[in-house]
Order: C-alpha cells, then structure tokens, then sequence
C-alpha cells in the first residue's frame, strides 16, 4: 500500500492532510512490543509521516521507565513476555490517562478484544498481513481527533473571552458595577439566577456572560423565551415527548431541559408563564426530574437556571398571576438591571461602541459625536434602553455626511424627552418648570397655546415668566408681559 522507498515518495502519495497544517508539536507514539523486526516495521511504517515522533519499547518494563513522557499514543503488544496485556493497560490508564492505547495481539479472541474495549482501549487489531495498514489509520484518527478536540477547547475558551462580563457589558457607573459584583458571585456557584430589568437591558447577555464565566462554560447554553412559544407547546419544548405523543408527534423529541444538561437554561420573559405550565416547571426543578409527554420514564437533569422577566413577579404573584412557591424557588441570586437612563455617562461610551462596530463593519471612516448630540443623548430617557440606543446610533452613522454625528441625525422622538423629566430626582416644581418650558419650545412661545394644552392658568405661566423661572422668545416677551 505504502512507497516505502523514502519520504518523498510518501509525501506525494499521501500528503499531509489539512488538520496537521500548521501543529508544530509532533505526535508523539510509543510502540511496545517484544518482536525486533516486528517493532522495527511498525515503528518505519509510521515514521514516514514526518508530524510522527515514533519510539519502540522491547519489555513492559522499559516502557514504563518513559511513561512519564506522556505520549499520545501507545501500540502495545497483548503478550508481553514481563507483563500481561490487561495490568500493563491498567498502568498506562493510571500514570498517563490522556494517553490512546492500540492493542495488537496475534490471537483473534472477541472476547478479549470487547473486554479491552470496555476498558478503554481505543482499538484491537489481530497481527496479519493488514496490522500496519489498520495501526496506521487507528492513529490518523486519533490524530484527527485530537485536533479537533484542541479546536474545541480553543473555541471555548475565544468565547469564555468574548463573554468577560467586564467586556461584553460596557459601562463604568456605579450601578453597572453593581452588576459586575453580583454576576461575579453568581458565575462562582450554581445557583439560580434572577435577572430583572426593562426591555432591551441585555438580560441575556448577562446570561450568557455569567454561563461562559463559570464551571459549566464548555457545557450547552439553552435559552427559551418562554413568551414567543405558544402555551400548548411549551411543556414538549420544554421537556420533550415520545413518538405518538400527541397528534403530528412523529418523532420522540428532546426537551430544552435534556439540551442543556450540564450546563446553563436560560428562561427568558418567565413572567408569562402560565399557571399551569408554573406547576410543572416548578415540580421538575424541586425533584431534579422531569417526564416527556407520552412517556412515564423520569429523567434526572442537571441544568443550572437562569430566568429573566420585565416584569415585577412579587407583583404577579400578589396579583395571583404567578405562583409564590415558584417565585422562591426561582430568585435565587437577583441581579436588576438598570435602566439607561439612571447609568450616568453609559450611554456615550455604549453610543460610541455602537458607532465604531458599524462603521468597521460596514467598511465607513471613523466618525465622533458632536457636543449637541451627546446633550441629545443624555437627556433622552431611552425606554428602549440599549436595543433603542443601537438601533439610533446606526441610523444617525448612516445619515450624517461628514465625520461628525449631529444632534439632528439622532431620530429621538421629541415627545420621549417628557420622559427623561421625571428621572433626574427632580422635586414636582422642577418637573412642572421643565414641562411647561418645553411645551414653550414646542408652540414658539405660544403662552395661549400651551396654557390650554396642559389646562394651566395662563397668569401662572406669565408670573413664571416675570420670575425668569421660564424663557421666551425675546421677541414674544412684551406680548407675554402685557396680555
């Protein structure tokens, strides 16, 4: 099968495939066996692969004075004449786990064979004229293998990276800190996690980075939004069904909760849940079980929780909308979000994130904030809070022409800006000043206009006036004085 002539010809015959491009570690194989010319075949077959580190070992005993090599691979002879097969195995499992064993034995006995198997070896192979040729792909394999292995991990640990909550969640106020504290304490344990807050705060994100920062990272993330499902089909989402189960059942399927084993379900818009999908949901997380519809098979789980909801479940539960017993059993460690607005200068260092990401992407030159859109920014109360805040700052990226972004490419609907008037721990008459002032603006000092739009006298607003606690036009004042 081979050109065993030299290297070159083997080369050309059978290059080097892909996933051993660019390994500059070789693969390391230990060939034990008692045979010389035996050993000295095997150990020049496998040579020729030039990603190979090949030693041969003549006796258990010298073998093992070298296992603290740890190689990746062992070909090892069943019939040592110094050692059984079974107990040197047993060594190799114990001094270096990581290690493939092939075993090559000149009886065929299946009995044996299985049993070698069950023990962990990864192949059996009978010593005939294709011994070579099946050692050989037995190791092309685990070198395979192997890599894609290292792949995985690598990948793993780019997103463990990619989720460094410090990261992924961008801002320095005192109340994302907060944050940061308590998504540190909960990546540290498996305890149920509470995340609260308004729509578009990034309750997943949180999620997630919690998730990739802890022990389960390299386990499966499940998320659910429990609100986009139909309530008849959460329970098969949830815990699955046999074939039959129900009409257009046709085959078993695998619930969320199976899914996620090991690692992290993430429960999105829980609030919506009805009360009796509540029931289920919190019998299979007090008895660690659930049961797929049309089965009476229990199934153990063990998923770590992570719920999140806009709404205020002590609320829903005083409202009789969601279980109490559910509600305790699911807060576990809270983590509020808080809103945009009550995140201090966030929202320029969030806004300029967004900016360069869309610009990168979309091959743009960098562009900056004029002083008048970031005022714009900050005084607007964001009730989308960041989903909004994206969505805005890429418009605004497209419209402004030059490498600055106005106040007026920011599509903030003005009437939001009423919104912002009441979270600036502003007193009743700040607000009121604040309302009339812009209703002013509105209706170009319109004093008669804004007096009947918000049923207010007008002398209130022309003594307001007088008191300089409210600006017109200047060309409006007289009339305003003297009507």
């Amino acid at each position: 099968m081979y050109n065993f002539e030299n290297k070159v010809a083997f080369k050309e015959v059978y290059p080097t495939s892909n996933f051993m491009k660019g390994h500059n570690n070789a693969f390391r194989i230990f060939i034990v066996e008692d045979d010389l010319w035996y050993s000295t075949m095997l150990e020049y077959n496998l040579s020729l692969n030039p990603d190979y580190q090949v030693k041969k070992f003549d006796s258990a005993k010298s073998f093992l004075a070298s296992i603290h090599e740890k190689p990746d691979a062992v070909s090892l002879d069943y019939s040592l004449p110094d050692m059984n097969g079974d107990e040197l195995m047993e060594r190799i499992r114990e001094q270096s786990p990581d290690t493939k064993i092939v075993i090559l034995s000149g009886q065929e006995d299946v009995k044996v064979a299985i049993n070698l198997l069950k023990k962990g070896a990864y192949d059996y192979i009978v010593k005939d004229a294709d011994a070579k040729d099946r050692l050989w792909n037995a190791i092309q394999h685990m070198r395979e293998n192997a890599a894609l292995k290292k792949e995985i991990e690598v990948l793993k640990d780019e997103v463990g990276r990619k989720y460094d909550f410090t990261k992924t969640i961008i801002g320095n106020s005192i109340a994302i800190k907060r944050v940061f504290a308590l998504m540190e304490k909960a990546a540290k344990t498996n305890i149920t996690v509470s995340v609260t807050g308004e729509t578009g705060t990034g309750k997943e994100v949180v999620a997630k980075c919690i998730h990739y920062n802890s022990e389960r990272k390299n386990q499966p993330f499940v998320a659910v939004n429990v609100a986009a499902i139909p309530k008849d089909l959460l329970e098969s989402e949830l815990f699955g069904h046999e074939k039959g189960a129900f009409t257009g059942a046709v085959a078993r399927r695998i619930g969320k909760f199976e899914e996620a084993t090991k690692g992290t379900l993430f429960l999105d818009e829980i609030g919506e849940m009805d009360l009796n999908m509540q029931s289920k949901l919190l019998r299979a997380l007090q008895e660690r079980e659930i049961t797929r519809i049309g089965s009476n098979e229990l199934v153990k789980i063990d998923v770590r929780i992570i719920v999140a909801t806009h709404r205020n479940l002590m609320e829903e539960v005083k409202k009789n909308n969601f279980r109490e017993d559910l509600y305790y059993r699911l807060l576990g460690l809270p983590v509020h979000l808080p809103p945009l607005r009550d995140r201090e200068n966030d929202v320029l260092l969030i806004a300029k994130h967004y900016m360069d990401q869309f610009c990168r992407e979309n091959k743009m030159p960098a562009k900056s904030f004029s002083t008048e859109a970031k005022k714009k920014m900050l005084n607007h109360a964001f009730p989308g809070n960041i989903r909004e805040l994206k969505s805005v700052i890429e418009l605004a990226t497209v419209m402004s022409e030059g490498e600055e972004i106005e106040a007026e490419h920011l599509n903030i609907v003005s009437q939001n800006v009423l919104e912002s008037f009441a979270v600036k721990d502003a007193t009743l008459k700040e607000f009121n000043i604040k309302l009339l002032q812009y209703y002013l603006d509105l209706y170009n000092s319109d004093v008669m206009k804004v007096a009947k739009k918000l049923d207010v006298g007008k002398s209130t607003i022309y003594r307001m006036i007088q008191n300089k606690e409210l600006y017109i036009n200047k060309k409006y004042y007289e009339a305003a004085i003297f009507n």
